[in-house]
């Protein structure tokens, strides 16, 4: 699962690197600023990045902070779900109220311990799973409603008195014509007709063919 890490220090950003690397975390993507991050991260396009599953934000950046560039990408149906784990030294805390309320997951202290990143990190990367697993859950569950309502949709059935005649058995359409049978029927159902001849009327037709 992928991980972006937004932060203005390049040594912040090694440190991060260096300790998610060595638990595992492989798929790890940086961005110095709010607007590269944006870039990655595709604010105007219509899907979710494949990608980030996790995003790792500082409070304070030049240009655009933190809380504001969490704000912006919170703001965005496709990114919403992703979350986003506030880093902060502790003379910062006073921010992270707006960071809550901008729709922050979480958050964690500079200096950075390990064993608390790591922990948070796995705990927001085990809720995003659960997120995605429900969410495609649910559109599957969409899909086969639509793929039930159009089937029966396209269902015909016949229901109610039809009125036939007693000597040719052409049936009387909703329009008053006379149809014949299996025209009828072709036009109110699924049904298909194959044609033949039934051995009563063989004998009859062709009594010199069909011997008793």
């Amino acid at each position: 699962m992928g991980i972006l890490i937004v932060d203005d220090s390049p040594d912040q950003q090694l440190l991060l690197r260096a300790i998610l690397g060595k638990a595992g975390h492989t798929d790890l993507l940086s961005a110095d600023s709010a607007k590269a991050a944006f870039t990655i991260l595709d604010m105007n396009g219509q899907e979710p990045p494949t990608q980030i599953d996790l995003i790792l934000m500082d409070v304070l950046m030049p240009e655009l902070d933190g809380v504001e560039a969490c704000r912006q990408i919170k703001s965005r149906p496709q990114l919403c779900d992703i979350p986003i784990i506030m880093v902060t030294a502790k003379s910062d805390l006073s921010n992270l109220q707006a960071a809550f309320a901008a729709g922050a997951n979480d958050y964690i202290t500079k200096p950075v311990n390990s064993v608390e990143l790591l922990a948070r990190a796995s705990s927001a990367l085990a809720l995003k799973n659960e997120m995605d697993c429900r969410k495609a859950r649910e559109g599957e569950l969409r899909r086969s409603n639509d793929e039930l309502q159009k089937a029966l949709r396209d269902v015909k059935v016949l229901r109610g008195l039809i009125p036939i005649c007693a000597s040719c058995k052409k049936i009387r359409n909703d329009g008053g014509f006379w149809q014949q049978l299996e025209e009828y029927i072709g036009e109110h159902s699924e049904a298909e007709f194959s044609h033949g001849i039934c051995q009563p009327c063989v004998k009859k037709l062709y009594p010199g063919v069909c011997q008793d």
